[in-house]
């Protein structure tokens, strides 16, 4: 595995999933051997966690392979929204057990990234503009279920909210609820069960009856909660917009709009990518500018220096003058075909591609790295 240079890769992943397969075509495409690939089940198995101590090893989603989601959430189907807090334990604990090698990583910064409780809480605290969060009272007790939920509505006076498990991804278990003139009423990718269970679903459903809205979050506050307040989106072409923007060692390297007539934009459930040039402009126009909007993702990157690559759901506010991080995502970097954003030094590149160079950039000048450090890239304005 080693290569003219020194460098090598590991990853740690499923074999044969296709972010393996794109960061491995990266790898090769700059001229190096392919990673060395370590497979989640080995790991969880407790094989293969050992890496060379010049080994850049970059930890890839252990998601879409049943028989590892079997070992991380136990007996609950992979299709089950339920089991988030076990898939987090079991997925945090396997972290520890990886030794050695130059990591482009912190166990540590992941399992903030995986809890969005603590996440919010860090943007928050490093004054990163996030959406209202309430809480359950002074104390700080967890969200205990759908009463807890319309009980802080009530306080905070908040008649759209966003119930998130505190661990999930994807959207999985997301609630978009609206309360007003004694009706509540919730979209989401939930299927509710005659029986009570909760199933992922692709298609999108309204739920209209209170009661069928407390079930569903009652089912999932076992697992924790997150509550945001619904930051009304700008629009394009008549549909919801937001962003999500990937950066790579400290810089804003990647892009995309993403659309939506619901208010879950996420692109595996009926959203669209939108018009970029379009967001500029809409930027612009309000008396903005471009490299502000990218400069807030780069903020909330930088609540985790020691993670090369996250992946910022920006939210644009009515308007496109404002703009909110979301949620900051550890594996958001699965953009196909996107290449880098003009000035991000990432041009002609994509997401992985870009990961790869900032490595080779920083070992060069400093061999024992763990994380690339951010650069300065010129004319971001023009960006």
């Amino acid at each position: 595995m080693q290569t003219a240079d020194g460098v090598r890769f590991a990853v740690v992943g499923n074999p044969g999933n296709r972010r393996v397969s794109l960061f491995a075509d990266a790898v090769r495409a700059a001229g190096l051997t392919g990673p060395r690939v370590v497979a989640w089940a080995d790991v969880l198995r407790g094989r293969g966690a050992d890496f060379a101590p010049d080994e850049v090893v970059r930890v890839d989603s252990p998601g879409e392979r049943p028989e590892v989601d079997r070992m991380l959430r136990g007996a609950v189907e992979p299709t089950r929204v339920e089991g988030s807090a076990r898939w987090y334990a079991g997925f945090t604990a396997a972290l520890g057990t990886l030794r050695g090698g130059i990591r482009l990583d912190e166990p540590g910064e992941l399992a903030v990234l995986f809890d969005k409780r603590l996440c919010h809480a860090v943007l928050d605290a490093a004054g990163v503009p996030v959406p209202a969060s309430p809480t359950s009272g002074a104390d700080g007790a967890p969200v205990r279920g759908w009463e807890d939920v319309r009980t802080l509505m009530r306080e905070h006076r908040m008649s759209r909210l966003f119930v998130k498990p505190a661990h999930g991804s994807s959207a999985s278990g997301v609630l978009a609820v609206e309360a007003g003139g004694g009706r509540v009423r919730a979209t989401t990718s939930v299927e509710l069960t005659a029986d009570g269970r909760l199933y992922n679903s692709l298609k999108l459903r309204r739920y209209e009856r209170e009661r069928d809205v407390a079930a569903v979050v009652d089912a999932l506050a076992p697992d924790g909660l997150h509550l945001e307040r619904w930051v009304p989106k700008a629009g394009q072409a008549g549909r919801a917009a937001d962003l999500r923007v990937v950066v790579v060692a400290g810089r804003a390297t990647h892009a995309v709009v993403r659309t939506s007539r619901s208010p879950l934009t996420n692109l595996h459930l009926g959203g669209r990518r939108g018009d970029l040039d379009g967001a500029r402009a809409a930027v612009t126009a309000s008396g903005g500018r471009w490299s502000d909007v990218l400069e807030v993702c780069e903020a909330a990157a930088a609540c985790f220096p020691r993670t090369l690559c996250v992946g910022v759901d920006l939210l644009p506010a009515v308007g496109w003058r404002r703009s909110f991080v979301g949620e900051v995502n550890a594996f958001g970097d699965l953009l196909p075909g996107l290449t880098g954003l003009p000035g991000s030094g990432a041009e002609g590149l994509d997401t992985y591609g870009a990961q790869v160079a900032a490595v080779l950039r920083t070992t060069e000048r400093h061999p024992a790295a763990p994380v690339p450090a951010a650069e300065p890239v010129p004319n971001r304005n023009s960006a």
